[in-house]
């Protein structure tokens, strides 16, 4: 049976270092996209101006409604990053779920084998394994 794996992650320097290059990487990546959507969108919004201008308008309108939502999305990433750089050493994060298998008895309490199980690394190395059977 599949199920559930909460992938929880012991912070340290070398986590903090490394999940801040990979949240820069990732802001980095969503401004270059609207820096792309900016130029792209103003040569459209020209060509289209000169055909259909209320066309044009409704364009424009989608375009900075877009960027506002990727600039909201790289302020969230920056904020993360931010927040990571400021968590001590042995505090826990949430890194992701990730998905697990278990095998189920007649009489396995259901709710325990599919809640519960987590895994813990430290500096890439798994420092702890909890099964939703020690719950039960």
């Amino acid at each position: 049976m599949r199920r559930p794996l909460a992938y929880r992650v012991i912070v340290t320097e070398q986590f903090r270092q490394e999940m801040g290059e990979e949240l820069q990487r990732a802001a980095d990546e969503v401004q270059a996209q609207l820096e792309q959507l900016d130029f792209q969108s103003r040569r459209y919004l020209l060509e289209l101006q000169k055909t259909n201008l209320s066309q044009a308008i409704a364009a424009r309108d989608e375009i900075e409604k877009e960027k506002r939502k990727q600039q909201r999305i790289r302020e969230e990433i920056l904020n993360r990053k931010k927040q990571i750089g400021e968590m001590q050493d042995g505090e826990s994060f949430l890194r992701g779920t990730l998905e697990g298998t278990v095998e189920a008895s007649v009489g396995d309490n259901l709710r325990n084998l599919l809640s519960g199980a987590e895994i813990v690394v430290k500096d890439d190395l798994i420092v702890e394994i909890k099964d939703g059977r020690e719950n039960g």
